[in-house]
């Protein structure tokens, strides 16, 4: 059993965390967010349709999804901008289908809210790893998505690579025309200013869920990863740390 007992609602305007130690289920609960896999029980119901009584194809344009196992699927050799405009068709490169001017228009745009407009024309194999996952996150907005999903954007980033994409994700937690937002993380301190709920996972079950103040608390996040930590909230940002006396696992 990878997910039990699950129930969870994410309604226009919020902004969630998922938080748990590795194993917890939150890659799969992505991949069920995002419709890449079915549950064995239960309903799922995404941007109203669901799961099993849908086209999964076409209710996947309306997701933008990023992860850093993407960054590894994308053809090296594609510039940013082709990166991109592929995500109007939620495709891997641009090939496959025929783009406009203004497709060709809204991705530089897309770049430029995610500050790597003067990356458009480089390759994407030669963009450091901050850079590509701000060009990943461009691509997922491309579609103009009505739900935005990133699992573990952060994942291999340095400090600068981080902050840069965390600052992105903070623009982006703060406009009123962005979609519900869904960031997996292992860390606190890569939670961005502006993001309004969390949910605690641990074996695959939910530790806790609700606005973010009421569940980032130290007792819930030591029950949630094992092990005894302090956490505080300062200057819009959370971080956490252990303390000398651990919890068992």
């Amino acid at each position: 059993m990878i997910l039990n007992r699950i129930t969870w609602r994410v309604r226009s305007g919020e902004r969630w965390v998922v938080l748990g130690p590795n194993g917890s289920g939150k890659t799969t609960l992505c991949q069920v967010i995002t419709l890449y896999q079915h549950p064995s029980d239960g309903t799922v119901t995404v941007l109203g349709a669901r799961l099993g009584q849908t086209d999964v194809r076409s209710l996947r344009l309306r997701i933008g999804v990023t992860s850093s196992a993407l960054s590894a699927m994308i053809s090296p050799k594609l510039t940013a901008e082709q990166v991109v405009v592929s995500g109007r068709h939620a495709a891997l490169a641009h090939w496959w289908h025929r783009y406009d001017d203004g497709d060709w228009k809204q991705a530089r745009s897309c770049l430029q809210r995610v500050e790597c407009l003067p990356q458009a024309n480089q390759r994407f194999g030669t963009l450091s790893s901050g850079e590509r996952q701000r060009v990943l996150l461009a691509r997922a907005l491309m579609c103009n998505p009505d739900l935005l999903v990133l699992d573990e954007p952060n994942a291999g980033l340095d400090l600068p690579g981080r902050e840069r994409l965390v600052q992105s994700l903070a623009n982006l937690a703060d406009s009123p025309s962005a979609p519900p937002l869904i960031l997996v993380s292992h860390h606190v301190d890569e939670i961005p200013q502006g993001f309004t709920h969390a949910l605690l996972l641990v074996s695959g079950e939910v530790a806790a869920a609700g606005p973010i103040e009421r569940v980032l608390t130290s007792s819930h996040l030591s029950d949630c990863f094992g092990l005894s930590l302090d956490i505080e909230h300062r200057g819009g940002r959370w971080r956490a740390w252990a303390t000398t006396t651990s919890k068992p696992l």
